[in-house]
């Protein structure tokens, strides 16, 4: 059964940081990248940032340079610091696995969110 936890968010600021982790468990076999998505109200879920098996990183136009994904192997954890928060980066964020299983079958996972709010 594999699980996916996300947590940090909450109510900041404008300008200030947060730190948000994902924890995920589980049986994956391979994983291809780790993403993190987020949903505002009456818009589509866009992708915000992605870390790749390999450690490569990508990022959304609108959050370069502020945000920062990474990932610590050793706790099944990736983490994305978001600095330098604006109001239209308030949404629910949510952790994305996508892999390929030991049967070549592809595979992606969601976690339930995290609410991210950011005053102005």
């Amino acid at each position: 059964q594999v699980q996916l936890v996300e947590s940090g968010g909450g109510l900041v600021q404008a300008g200030g940081s947060l730190r948000l982790s994902c924890v995920f468990s589980g049986s994956l076999f391979s994983i291809n990248a780790i993403n993190w998505y987020r949903q505002a109200p009456g818009n589509e879920r866009e992708l915000v940032a992605a870390i790749t098996s390999g450690g490569s990183t990508n990022y959304a136009y609108s959050v370069k340079g502020r945000f920062t994904i990474s990932r610590d192997n050793a706790k099944n954890t990736v983490f994305l610091q978001m600095n330098s928060l604006k109001p239209e980066d308030t949404a629910v964020y949510y952790c994305d696995i996508r892999g390929i299983t030991a049967w070549g079958q592809a595979y992606n996972y969601w976690g339930q969110g995290t609410q991210v709010t950011v005053s102005s």
